[in-house]
This record gives C-alpha cells, structure tokens and sequence, in this order.
C-alpha cells in the first residue's frame, strides 16, 4: 500500500496527450487552445471614434474658432471621410473612422446646436474621445496563448480575429464501466438485494462538466466475460474509469482481469479514506483508473486522481483551493482522510471549512449536502481550527 502523495505522482507520471483540432467558434468554449492566438490586423483597425459628437482639427480650435459649421455626417460602418475645411467640422457618430484631416472629437453634450452650426461649451483636450489605431493591439501581437482554457469572454476576440475554426487540444476519449450482479438499470425496479447503477452516471456528470462525453458500460460479475470486455472498450478508447470490482472479494474481478490483457499495474491499494482499494494502471498509451465501488469513494478517487491528471494532460495546472479548519478533527488512523465538509466565509473573505462525518463510504445523501472534500494528510490524529488544508469542491 502506497501513500495518497506517491499515488498522485504515479498518476501524474502517466498523462497522456491525444493530439489538436479544429473545432467551431463557438464548441471552442471551455477546450484549451492548441495554438497561439495572434491580431490579424491592428486593435482597432483604424482611428475610433468613441463618442456622437463633431470630429474637429484641433489646431483651428487652437487658432480661436469656437463655433464649427457642417461639412459631412459619417456614421459607423462608412468609408473614411475627409474635412476640407479645417474651420468646418464633421458630425460623426461612435465606431466610425475618424475623418481624414481630423484628430478631435467633441461631444454632442458639450456642444450648442445653433443655425450656424455647433459652438464648443468647454475647455478642449487635442486627441479627445479617439482609440487610436492599434493602441490596444498591433497586428502580430500574441493575444490568446496556446494553452489557455477558452472563457465565454475570449470568443469575443476570436471571432474578431476571423478563427471560425479554433485549434484545441483533443479531449481523450473515455469509457465509464460499472460491475456487480447487485446493479440493475435506473428504469428497472430492484429487487431487495438489488440497487441501480449510480456510480457510472456520477462520473459521466463529472465529465461532461469538462466536456468529456463518455461511453456506458456494465459488467457482470463474470471473470471471463470482463476480460473479454474490457479488452475490446480498451480498444477504443484513451482512458478508462472503472468502479467496483477492486477490493478483496471473492467477485472483485477486475485487478486479474486487467492484468491478463496487458494493463500493466501501477498500484494497488492507497493509505486513505475513502478510497483504499484503488487500483491504477497502464497499458501503452492507455490509462485505466480503477475506483473502489463504494460512491463516496469513487467521488473521492476521481477528484484527488483523475482530475490532476486530466488537466496535466491538457498541459493546465490544477489548484485546488486552500481553506481553514472550523474547528479540531480527530483521526486515528494512519491514513489520509477526505473529510467531507462544507464552507463558509468569514467577515474576513477568508473560507472556512466545517467537517461533518458522513455514514462510511456508501452513503452518497450526506455529499450532497457538502461542498467537498477537506484533505487531511497522514501523520497526526489532531487537525486542528484554523489549520490550513487543499480543498476538492464538488
């Protein structure tokens, strides 16, 4: 039995990367770009007008004109004008280019609309309500940087960009298999010996929340049958998260079955709670995670193990946050304890975490009245108030 830090690291030894491509505009949301985005021209393109008002040449306002008659009116989305006389102004409206032969733009709310045309009413600033061209960007320059998880708000600079078509980092390809004669269908009525499956839809939640859409499976308790299985989903996929199976029953299939198709055993057996059975393996460029069947355990297992390395391997760091002990936790054992918890924020901004001992590990009521795990590492059997720990939020 190996402890929760190493098991980690061997999880984190063995990332995978599946590749790039191309995805719409908008399916880019959320994936992690595969390539640097740069300004396919200057930000902005042009002199932008950013206020309704007259667009004037400074220097005649300078030399004592104060009252600027009409010459033109340009509107957004129109070519490029040009004042003709430098005692003249052009009334323009915001996002339009600024005239040729122009470089001030004075509000209509500082400005007099006589018959004449508009007198100026305050002090003016040379350059006044104009975003100059390429200010924010010049063309060429890095504005979105491979490896950088696609937010809502970046679709606006990709569009304006012109990438329909975004480069992303592949999304393995996973399949979620269940086991136990003890499971039947969520639709079906178990009998008293029975429960429906849970633990596989738990996962393929937990998936789809990163965009992973999974595949289904169940297996029976048939040693020979789940070998056969197992090899032919491995086949098509990148990784597998198996739950159930692990343990030392006398129908825990599963460590044998994979071992005699190749999957090449990492580990067996991690010092924690929940989660104890885990089993990790490999087998070339495939990954198989294998969760103890209890569901508290395979929500602790897939947080603490299949998240990190699922953000590694899309080349991100994953963080998890730090929070505060409420107050002192007990635990005997010499092992590390996902306590599940739930947080609060104090007059300070600063989260506090409150543990509360849930049934064992299958009782899956109590998380969902919790906001996560408090992770409390081996070695001592008082954690006490006010102790920092990482945090995995539900």
């Amino acid at each position: 039995m190996i402890t929760s830090k190493k098991a980690l690291e061997l999880v984190l030894d063995h990332t995978l990367s599946v590749g790039n491509e191309y995805v719409t505009l908008m399916e880019s949301v959320g994936r992690v770009l595969a390539e640097d985005v740069t300004a396919d021209r200057d930000f902005p393109p042009f002199d932008r007008v950013t206020m309704d008002g007259i667009a004037i040449n400074f220097e005649a306002y300078e030399n004592g004109t104060k009252l600027f008659s009409i010459e033109k009116i340009g509107a957004a989305g129109s070519p490029k004008l040009t004042l003709q006389d430098n005692n003249k102004c052009i009334e323009i409206m915001t996002g339009a280019s600024l005239p040729k032969g122009t470089d001030t733009v004075i509000r209509y709310e500082d400005l007099v609309n006589t018959d004449s045309g508009y007198e100026v009413q305050i002090a003016v600033i040379k350059g006044k309500n104009v975003h100059k061209k390429g200010s924010d960007y010049p063309q060429g320059e890095l504005i979105l940087p491979q490896g950088q998880t696609v937010k809502p708000i970046d679709i606006n600079l990709l569009a304006t960009v012109g990438n329909d078509q975004v480069a992303v980092k592949k999304l393995p390809k996973v399949a979620v298999i269940s086991s136990g004669d003890e499971l039947v269908d969520v639709d079906q009525e178990p009998k008293e010996y029975q429960i429906r499956k849970s633990n596989s839809y738990m996962l393929a939640a937990k998936l789809k929340q990163i965009g992973i859409h999974c595949q289904l499976h169940h297996l029976m308790d048939d040693a020979a049958r789940i070998k056969e299985e197992v090899q032919k989903i491995l086949e098509s996929v990148d990784v597998v998260l198996m739950s159930g199976g692990v343990s030392k029953g006398k129908f825990d299939f599963i460590p044998d079955a994979l071992a005699s198709i190749g999957v090449k055993k990492q580990f067996h057996k991690v010092a924690q709670r929940p989660g104890k059975p885990f089993w990790f393996g490999t087998k070339d460029q495939k990954v198989v995670f294998a969760f103890p069947g209890n569901p508290v355990s395979t929500l602790a297992c897939f947080h603490k193990y299949f998240l990190p390395w699922f953000y590694k391997s899309m080349e991100q760091t994953y963080i998890l946050p730090k929070v505060k002990l409420a107050e002192n936790v007990y635990f005997k054992p010499e092992l590390t304890y996902f306590a599940q918890a739930k947080l609060y924020q104090s007059s300070e901004a600063i989260q506090i975490a409150t543990v509360v001992h849930g049934n064992g590990s299958g009782d899956m009521v109590h998380p969902t009245k919790m906001d996560g795990f408090l992770i409390l590492p081996a070695g001592k059997e008082t954690y006490r108030a006010g102790e920092v720990f990482d945090f995995m939020i539900f």
